[in-house]
């Protein structure tokens, strides 16, 4: 038998899945949280279409603050975010064809709160514009991402939502984004090389 050409790789039996499953974890909810909490994320406010007249004070739109957004692919643009099974705009967002992902700016903590905890009309006295499909782009926002509801997957106790971003749109004067790090909400600040 020869030796292999230059370059080439002898290769094994590939493994095959690890079909065990998961360990059971070594560590409370409590401790859980707050290591995720060590992880500054940006926040964002979801909007979609209310799917009746009574849900949400009677506005035609429904919005919640979140932080589990992320990008996923330049080629499709797809992009992901999750949101709690308990939520009560689930089904709003997991029947719509459409949501829009709005990018916060650090001036924006007080739509932030709004968008976390106001019961009924979240929308009343906010700036916004309607986008292509109808809903709301919060004015002010560093970016937004107009998507198409792709695909839902329920994991744990949330739901995961992938979009397809159909368009996008920058803040042109930029701005500080705001941030979310150890259950608080702070800015950037560069830091010197």
């Amino acid at each position: 038998m020869g030796m292999p050409e230059t370059g080439s790789r002898l290769e094994g039996p590939k493994p095959g899945p690890d079909v065990r499953g998961a360990a059971a974890p070594d560590f409370d909810s409590e401790h859980f949280r707050r290591a995720l909490s060590q992880f500054a994320t940006g926040v964002t406010v979801m909007t979609t279409r209310s799917a009746s007249k009574n849900h949400n004070g009677g506005a035609p739109f429904v919005g919640i603050t979140a932080s589990s957004f992320n990008s996923v692919s330049l080629d499709p643009p797809l992009v992901l975010w999750s949101l709690a099974m308990r939520a009560s705009s689930l089904p709003m967002f997991r029947a719509g064809s459409h949501y829009i992902i709005n990018v916060l700016a650090a001036s924006q903590l007080d739509l932030c709160q709004r968008f976390a905890t106001l019961k009924g009309d979240r929308f009343a006295g906010v700036d916004y514009r309607l986008s292509e499909n109808g809903l709301p782009i919060l004015a002010n926002a560093l970016a937004w991402f107009e998507c198409h509801n792709r695909s839902r997957y329920d994991e744990g106790d949330h739901v995961i939502f992938v979009g397809e971003v159909e368009r996008c749109g920058i803040l042109d004067e930029g701005g500080q984004p705001l941030v979310f790090h150890r259950g608080g909400f702070s800015t950037l600040t560069p830091l010197e090389p």
